[in-house]
C-alpha cells in the first residue's frame, strides 16, 4: 500500500491553526473542573510540579508520536497504522490500534455529548438569572429537574450533536479550521474575563491562588503521583485518534516538537486559569470544592446566584464549558469521519450524518442512565458509568500503549527521525528513550492505578 504525501481532507493553513485545533481537542470539561480540584487536594504547587514532570515524560512524547504517525501516514488512524506497518515490513494487524482509538472516541462522545448538553442548558438558565439567591437544595433541584427529564436531556444531547456534525461536515478548511479560529480565542477571552471577575473577590482570590499554587509536600503521596500521571495521560486528548488524524493535516515543514510543546503549555494554562476563576467564587460563598459534575452544576450556581453580576458571569462560564466541549467533540468524531470518507467512498456530509447519528443513538444509554434507566445496572454500574469505565480505564490506556510501542519499536529510527525533524541529536535520542521505555511504563502504571491494583 503506497503512502500518500498529503491528506485528501486538506491541510491546516498554518502551524498556529493546528495548535488551536489540537489545543481545542485537549481542552475539555475535565480541564475546567478536574485539574484545579486535584491540584489543590494533592499539594497545590507541589502537585503541579509533579504533573508537569509527568507531562514531559508521558504526555509530550506520546503526543509527538501521535502527530508523527498521523503526518507520515496522512490518512485515518486505521489506514495510517496499516500503511506504516507495511512500510516497516510488519503485520498489518497494527491497524487494530487505530480501531481501538476510533471506537473509544465513538463511545466517549456518546456520553460526553450528554454532559455538554447539560452545560448548554445551564447557559440559558444562568443568563435568565434562574440561580439568583439559590440555596444548595434549590441548586440540586434545578439539576435534577434537567437530568430526571429524559425528553429535555435528549433534546440538549441532540442539539449538541447537530452542532458538532455541522462543523465537521464542512471539512477541514471550511469547517474545523474556521471554527477553531473563532472559538478558541473566544474561549481564552472568556476565561481571562472570568479570572478578572474572580480577582475582584480580594482575599478569596488570594485563597484560591494559595489553594492551587502553594506547595504542600505533606499532601504529596504516592497516590498523588499516580493521579498526576493519569491526568497527564488523559488531559491531552491522546489515544482517541484525534491528535493522530489532526497530525495528518499538518504540513511537512512544521516542527512536531514545537507544536507539541505549545499544545501542552496551552492545555495546562487553561486548567490553571480555570482554577483561578472557579475557586475564589467557591471560597467567597463558603462552599466546599467538590469533584465532577457536582462542582459544575450544583456548587457553582450557588456562587453565581449570590454575587453581583452572577447571571452574566455564570452564563459566560457555562458558555466556556460549551466551547471547550464543542472543540473536543469535533476532534473526537474526526477520525471516524475520515475513515468513512476514505474507506466507504462517501461524501463528508453523509459521513458526518452517519457517524453523528450512530453516536447520538448510543448516547441514549447515557441519557436514560440519569432517569428512567438509572436502575439498569451491569456489573454494578449504570450504562453511563460502564461506558466511562471501559473507555477511560481500558481502551485509552491500551490504545496509548500500542501507539507508544508502534512509534518506538515498530517504526524505524530513520523514519521517525525523518518525520519528527528534531535537529538536535540529543533531543531525538531522548525522545526515543522516553517513547520506548519511560512512556510505556508510565501508561502501564496509569492502567494499574485506574483499575485499582496500584494506589
Amino acid at each position: 500500500m503506497s503512502r500518500p504525501t498529503e491528506s485528501i481532507h486538506g491541510q491546516w493553513a498554518s502551524r498556529w491553526t493546528f495548535i488551536l485545533a489540537a489545543t481545542g481537542s485537549a481542552v475539555g470539561l475535565g480541564n475546567i473542573w478536574k485539574f484545579p480540584y486535584i491540584a489543590g487536594e494533592n499539594g497545590g504547587g507541589a502537585f503541579v510540579l509533579v504533573y508537569l514532570l509527568c507531562i514531559a515524560v508521558i504526555g509530550l512524547p506520546l503526543m509527538m508520536a501521535e502527530i508523527m504517525i498521523g503526518r507520515r501516514g496522512r490518512q485515518n488512524p486505521v489506514n495510517t497504522l496499516r500503511t506504516l506497518a507495511k512500510e516497516e515490513n510488519k503485520s498489518s494487524s497494527w491497524a487494530a490500534a487505530g480501531w481501538i482509538a476510533i471506537v473509544a472516541g465513538f463511545i466517549i462522545l456518546s456520553y460526553y455529548s450528554v454532559i455538554a448538553g447539560q452545560a448548554m442548558a445551564y447557559v440559558f438558565r444562568s443568563f435568565a438569572n434562574v440561580f439568583e439567591g439559590v440555596t444548595a437544595e434549590g441548586a440540586h433541584h434545578i439539576y435534577l429537574s434537567l437530568t430526571h427529564d429524559p425528553e429535555r436531556l435528549l433534546a440538549w444531547h441532540t442539539v449538541f450533536m447537530v452542532l458538532t456534525m455541522v462543523v465537521v461536515a464542512r471539512g477541514v478548511k471550511s469547517g474545523i479550521e474556521k471554527f477553531v479560529k473563532f472559538v478558541m480565542p473566544a474561549l481564552f477571552a472568556i476565561l481571562l474575563l472570568l479570572v478578572g471577575y474572580a480577582a475582584n473577590t480580594g482575599v478569596y482570590f488570594s485563597e484560591g491562588v494559595h489553594f492551587l499554587f502553594t506547595p504542600d509536600f505533606s499532601k504529596l503521596t504516592t497516590n498523588s503521583v499516580l493521579v498526576a500521571m493519569g491526568h497527564a495521560f488523559f488531559t491531552l486528548s491522546l489515544a482517541m485518534g484525534a491528535i493522530m488524524v489532526y497530525g495528518a493535516y499538518l504540513s511537512k515543514n512544521t516542527s512536531i516538537f514545537k507544536v507539541s510543546m505549545w499544545i501542552a503549555i496551552a492545555d495546562t494554562t487553561v486548567a490553571l486559569l480555570a482554577g483561578l476563576a472557579i475557586f475564589p467564587l467557591v471560597f467567597a460563598n463558603e462552599l466546599t470544592p467538590s469533584m465532577g459534575p457536582g462542582l459544575i452544576f450544583e456548587t457553582l450556581p450557588i456562587a453565581f446566584g449570590h454575587m453581583a453580576g452572577g447571571a452574566l458571569f455564570g452564563g459566560l462560564f457555562f458558555l466556556l464549558l460549551v466551547f471547550a466541549a464543542w472543540s473536543s467533540a469535533i476532534s473526537i468524531i474526526e477520525p471516524l469521519i475520515s475513515w468513512l470518507v476514505e474507506n466507504k467512498k462517501i461524501s463528508r456530509r453523509r459521513a458526518s450524518v452517519t457517524a453523528g447519528f450512530g453516536i447520538w443513538l448510543l448516547g441514549l444509554l447515557t441519557v436514560f442512565s440519569f432517569n428512567i434507566g438509572e436502575n439498569w445496572l451491569l456489573f454494578g454500574k449504570t450504562m453511563f458509568e460502564l461506558l466511562d469505565y471501559i473507555t477511560a480505564n481500558i481502551m485509552l490506556p491500551l490504545g496509548g500503549l500500542l501507539t507508544a510501542i508502534f512509534a518506538g519499536w515498530i517504526m524505524s529510527k530513520n523514519n521517525s527521525t525523518d518525520e519528527l525533524g528534531i535537529r538536535v541529536p540529543l533531543f531525538n535520542s531522548l525522545w526515543r528513550i522516553l517513547i520506548r521505555y519511560i512512556t510505556p511504563l508510565g501508561i502501564i502504571i496509569v492502567f494499574l492505578s485506574v483499575i485499582g491494583i496500584l494506589g
